[in-house]
């Protein structure tokens, strides 16, 4: 019996129900009922600059709200004027559309609306991007093709697709990355901005310090954001939240761990890989090295070194460098930190944690650090040095100096006892640095200790102002 093949009309009817808009000028509804990301109107501005022969390539982790926001920007394209017939949806890894280009599948969808002969005005989406290969090769020739054209393309292996974007894309693709939820947007999301108040304004009107009217329930909402809340769904779905463990691992982990790095980088041995990011979840925010993650995994150091680069492409993990007290970089950089980009990976493979857990201290230096996350541009470091270590340090981008220092703390007691911050008062002093910050559960207070001034935060505050900074300064 010879082999069933795909059909034209079975492609023709597939790209239909992509596209409902087409009949009935809305998005499907569940998309609808969805909150717009924090992060929609600068992608939006992005769609819609016609004038500029670029494509827009999003990228970012799965789940977090990439195909919700491409459906809002399609609604809101028609609300705003532009002809649903003139707007395209694709989803490349639907099955259906294997062996089939991405210019062919543009003639096709002007074929089925009767405007095969129409090459203009037209805003054109390509979803999970990836699965087509070399995608950036077809991409650019769309765009040097159809100069009237708005080819908006997305893709899960954020770190893989910038690559290529880098490679082949220079002055024909603008990348946009759409991040886990911060804590800032998980506030919004949840409709929690009545808790947020500006503690200091500065003279052109700006926030220069937040706090809270109610710290005990912003609180719960800290812990609730570390356990759920870096996916939209989750943080939205009192049905997912009761089982986020097989939402998370099903759908986000093991679809990266077991299909997308495979497929991607030709990975052989998964089971060596998902030992590896378990034994990293696990121990998010700790000092690692080659030999002691191999002695831990059972995966030689070697190997390791490549799957850390594939995590990070995945954006699971990221690495943190250490430098010395004096804010120098090692020349061998053998000693580093790994965060998960997104606390709530850690809750899904093994458990939510209590406020009161001996591990919560980590995760909340895991939750800070995923803030920093989203701005690629500016990660800070920690410093460690034989008698002492800081959480973080930010160093001055010309002078190359440590600017700023924070001690991320999940406890009141340096409050109460300053001067048991030894690490953090040497290293003010050393680097004659004036202030630092140290995070508290709710404790908002000020002290001078021997000409340093102390800056105490609850970490929930402190987490939500680098959120809200970093989105606000892009």
């Amino acid at each position: 019996m010879p082999l069933l093949t795909v059909t034209e009309d079975q492609i023709l009817s597939r790209i239909k129900f992509e596209n409902p808009w087409w009949k009935g000028g809305r998005i499907d509804p569940y998309f609808s009922e969805f909150r717009r990301r924090l992060y929609f109107d600068q992608f939006y501005q992005l769609i819609t600059e016609v004038t500029i022969k670029r494509a827009v390539v999003l990228m970012g982790p799965r789940r977090v709200g990439k195909t919700v926001m491409i459906y809002h920007a399609i609604q809101q394209l028609i609300d705003k004027g532009t002809d649903p017939q003139k707007i395209i949806y694709l989803s490349i890894e639907t099955p259906i559309y294997n062996g089939l280009g991405i210019e062919g599948l543009f003639r096709l969808c002007r074929q089925i609306i009767a405007k095969e002969d129409d090459l203009s005005g037209y805003y054109i989406f390509f979803d999970e991007i990836q699965y087509l290969k070399d995608w950036e090769l077809h991409l650019k020739s769309l765009v040097d093709s159809y100069h009237r054209c708005k080819f908006i393309v997305s893709g899960s292996a954020a770190a893989a697709l910038k690559l290529k974007s880098d490679e082949s894309g220079a002055g024909r693709f603008t990348d946009f990355t759409l991040p886990p939820l911060t804590f800032h947007e998980y506030v919004h999301l949840q409709e929690l901005d009545h808790l947020i108040i500006c503690r200091e304004q500065e003279d052109d009107n700006v926030c220069a310090a937040y706090d809270t009217i109610d710290i005990t329930e912003l609180n719960r909402h800290f812990v609730q954001y570390i356990n759920y809340g870096g996916y939209p769904e989750i943080s939205l779905s009192v049905a997912v939240r009761a089982n986020p463990g097989r939402y998370i691992k099903s759908d986000i982990i093991d679809k990266v761990l077991l299909r997308d790095l495979p497929s991607l980088y030709g990975i052989q041995d998964v089971q060596e890989l998902n030992s590896l990011f378990t034994t990293i979840a696990y121990n998010s925010g700790n000092e690692f090295t080659y030999e002691s993650l191999s002695m831990t995994s059972g995966v030689s150091s070697n190997t390791i070194k490549k799957y850390i680069h594939y995590l990070q492409a995945a954006f699971l993990i990221k690495v943190v460098h250490r430098i010395d007290q004096t804010g120098k970089k090692f020349k061998r950089a053998n000693y580093f930190k790994i965060y998960l980009t997104n606390p709530s990976l850690r809750s899904a493979l093994f458990a939510p944690i209590e406020a009161t857990a001996d591990l919560m201290g980590n995760m909340v230096e895991t939750a800070i650090y995923a803030q920093w996350f989203h701005d690629t541009k500016d990660t800070p470091n920690y410093s460690r040095w034989r008698s002492g270590e800081v959480d973080v340090v930010r160093l001055h981008a010309g002078k190359l100096k440590p600017e700023m220092a924070t001690e991320i703390k999940w406890s009141n007691k340096y409050h109460a006892q300053p001067r048991a911050l030894k690490s953090l008062r040497r290293f003010l002093m050393y680097n004659n640095l004036p202030r630092a910050t140290v995070t508290t559960i709710d404790i908002t207070d000020r002290i001078v200790l021997d000409e340093h001034t102390l800056q105490y935060t609850p970490a929930a505050i402190y987490c939500y102002t680098q959120g809200r900074q970093i989105h606000d300064q892009q």
